[in-house]
């Protein structure tokens, strides 16, 4: 017996194709949803972790800056209190410098030269004298800025033939001069080594 199928093949053939093209379509649909929500899901974890490591790197540098802080005023109190160890120590030094002021130009003063008046302003003192010769006045120039810890800069002001004086013989020939000296406090042994080794000598002396 032969049987002869006359249902609409074709169109059921395309109806199982299309069906299987949507159910394929809605399976990728899907796929893509779970897909992405797992993504998203990644991205959050990692966001969040990022935001927690945030946090705490935020939180670090609030008591690395209070820290910080801490240190400067450690810093600022120490450096005021070496401040008032120096105006201490200074005060103690200043009480004697007078002393080792008239000590050392006795000490530095070569002979022939004779100091009439002496003056201080602050850290510079003024004197005026008077030598027997331009070279004695240079002398005390070199020992006031080579061997004296209490003495530096001298500058020579004025220097010039001075006028003959009550009882002064007419061929002894003095020169009045004046100069300015600084004060300074001696140096520790490291500061000293520190020092520059040479130093210019002083010159700029206005004959008359």
């Amino acid at each position: 017996m032969i049987l002869i199928n006359l249902l609409p093949h074709r169109e059921e053939k395309r109806k199982r194709r299309r069906a299987a093209y949507f159910t394929g379509l809605a399976a990728a649909a899907v796929a893509g949803v779970v897909i992405a929500g797992l993504w998203f899901g990644v991205l959050e974890q990692m966001k969040a972790a990022q935001e927690e490591r945030n946090a705490y790197l935020g939180s670090e540098i609030k008591k690395l800056e209070a820290q910080i802080k801490d240190i400067a005023n450690l810093r600022a109190e120490i450096d005021a209190l070496k401040a008032r160890q120096k105006a201490v120590e200074d005060l103690q030094t200043d009480r004697n410098v007078p002393v080792h002021l008239l000590n050392e130009l006795v000490r530095q003063t070569p002979e022939g030269v004779y100091l009439v008046t002496i003056k201080q302003a602050g850290q510079v003192v003024t004197v005026t004298g008077v030598a027997q010769t331009n070279e004695r006045v240079s002398e005390f120039l070199r020992n006031t800025l080579y061997n004296s810890p209490w003495l530096e800069k001298p500058e020579l002001i004025e220097i010039k033939s001075a006028v003959a004086r009550p009882g002064q013989s007419s061929t002894s020939r003095l020169f009045d001069f004046s100069m300015r000296v600084s004060i300074k406090r001696p140096q520790a042994p490291g500061e000293a080594a520190s020092a520059p080794a040479a130093k210019a000598v002083p010159t700029g002396a206005k004959a008359s």
